[in-house]
């Protein structure tokens, strides 16, 4: 999708590319570029121009290396292919990645793709085998196989196939091996290829014509020429896609290789978070094109974090000055409301310019820094107006730029484990001990008759009111304190980390 986006109509159909579990080994999730970057793509089309986006991702379930390695582990391939699922969807959610509206998974679906593959065969562009598989002819298709890439590689069979009328077609479905699982078709016992499924299930939901397709770089070929083919063969239809967006891949920093389980140089999700927030990666992600391969190190990140420490610190700044509480010399409204205007243009025209992010980041950082040089503080009262309602219009902007993207800008990017957070429990551990010695204080009645001790309670019932106060407000803060008969206990209820976390 190059140039400027073209809203021909506000309901869009989106295809995420299917997730494939299981690498061959068990290791957890990548940290992945792709999901966080088409995460802020669907956003900018709903937030931006208006878009109703329809996105639907689909799930691999069974393949060659599912069916591996659930024999190695000996669990069922259902079973193993279900938790690496839920794995992948908790990960995406600490990432702030939006679901896709709908799920669909290739082994709930087997029926429709034996029905998908029987149709391309009936429209002449598949032949089935005596050996029970079935390929998809290239030779029917003529010059119109390489679409995305222009020049098409030269074929490579596929291991052990012989019974292919030319090396370059590609296998629909897979004739059964011994003690693989399998389903029962018009060609024999056997599972649908790769390729098929993506074409069958994002028809099952699109039909005959596809808004956007998703996926990284290396999926343009063969995976997505293969899609284009197969529906096209199947639907009778000139284009099935309309737009092929292809993110670049992560890379750790001055290798050329992309970051990935199998060359064994990847940072896992959890371990990552560890350190820095999604917000802090989902602005490493914005300071790139989505098409253009990304270098990841430590110092790329810190980068992407002071430059949103220094966002929400100029928000907090110019909040002190609408309130009075920050005094600076005499403000230049009509320099701040003009480049804010200029900035909102700037931003809408680089969106449009295929998802230009770091144009558009780099528009709302420079907004920041000439808001920053009119808050100057100054010792004494300044001579002329106070302009509240200006910097109250560029910060409204700043935070709805970051919302828009998933970017939150109150979190101040503490994470679980930094010495923030450490610094936190300390707080509270402090808080809650005074606040057990204040309501000690107030139940205690060391007096003896019942009218002393009645009228000591009465006395100390704000002490108690203002203890129940600080409970409750402190739950708007994510942290619950329960009072027990001697001791009071408390427990963090973030739902970014942990849903409850106990505390001392």
């Amino acid at each position: 999708m190059r140039g400027k986006v073209q809203i021909l109509r506000t309901s869009l159909r989106f295809w995420k590319s299917d997730l494939t579990y299981c690498p061959g080994s068990w290791l957890p999730t990548c940290l992945p570029s792709s999901y966080v970057r088409f995460d802020i793509i669907r956003r900018i089309l709903t937030r931006v121009f208006g878009c109703n986006i329809v996105m639907v991702m689909g799930i691999t379930d069974v393949d060659d290396k599912i069916i591996r390695r659930a024999a190695e582990m000996n669990v069922s391939p259902a079973s193993l292919a279900s938790l690496y699922e839920e794995d992948f969807k908790q990960d995406m959610a600490a990432l702030k990645v939006l679901p896709p509206t709908v799920y669909l998974r290739v082994t709930e679906n087997i029926p429709q793709i034996i029905s998908f593959i029987e149709g391309i065969i009936a429209n002449g562009h598949a032949y089935p085998t005596a050996q029970g598989n079935v390929y998809f002819d290239l030779q029917s298709r003529g010059d119109r196989y390489g679409k995305l890439v222009g020049v098409v590689p030269s074929p490579v069979g596929e291991p052990a196939a012989t019974d292919k009328r030319h090396a370059g077609d590609f296998a629909l479905w897979k004739a059964a091996r011994p003690q693989e699982v399998f389903w029962a078709s018009p060609w024999g016992n056997g599972r649908p290829g790769w390729h098929i499924e993506c074409s069958t299930l994002s028809s099952l939901l699109f039909g005959s014509q596809l808004d956007i397709h998703s996926g990284g770089v290396d999926l343009a070929f063969p995976h997505h020429e293969n899609e284009i083919a197969q529906c096209e063969a199947f639907h009778r239809c000139p284009q099935w896609g309309n737009y092929f967006l292809h993110s670049g891949h992560l890379h750790v920093k001055g290798r050329e290789e992309k970051m990935s389980k199998s060359l064994r140089n990847y940072i896992t999700i959890k371990d990552f978070l560890k350190t820095f927030s999604p917000d802090v990666f989902r602005l490493f992600c914005m300071r790139s094109s989505y098409r253009s391969a990304i270098d990841y190190s430590d110092g790329t990140m810190l980068e992407a974090k002071h430059l949103l420490l220094g966002a929400a610190a100029f928000v907090g700044d110019a909040r002190a000055y609408m309130k009075g509480q920050l005094v600076c010399g005499p403000v230049r409204d009509d320099v701040l409301w003009e480049r804010l205007r200029h900035t909102k243009e700037a931003v809408k025209a680089a969106l449009a310019d295929d998802f230009d992010t770091p144009a558009a980041v780099d528009a709302v950082m420079e907004l920041v820094h000439h808001g920053n040089r009119q808050l100057k503080a100054h010792a004494q009262e300044p001579s002329g107006p106070r302009s509240p309602a200006v910097f109250g219009s560029i910060v409204s902007y700043v935070e709805q730029f970051f919302e828009t993207v998933g970017i939150s800008l109150a979190d101040r990017q503490s994470v679980a484990g930094d010495s923030s957070r450490a610094t936190l429990h300390s707080v509270v551990d402090e808080l809650v001990r005074f606040r057990l010695r204040v309501r000690q204080f107030a139940l205690a009645t060391g007096a003896a008759t019942r009218e002393a001790r009645q009228q000591q309670l009465l006395d100390r019932q704000p002490l108690l009111e203002a203890c129940d106060t600080l409970r409750r407000d402190l739950v708007a803060h994510g942290i619950s304190i329960k009072d027990r008969s001697s001791t009071s206990t408390w427990e963090l209820l973030d739902q970014r980390t942990e849903d409850r976390r106990p505390g001392s």
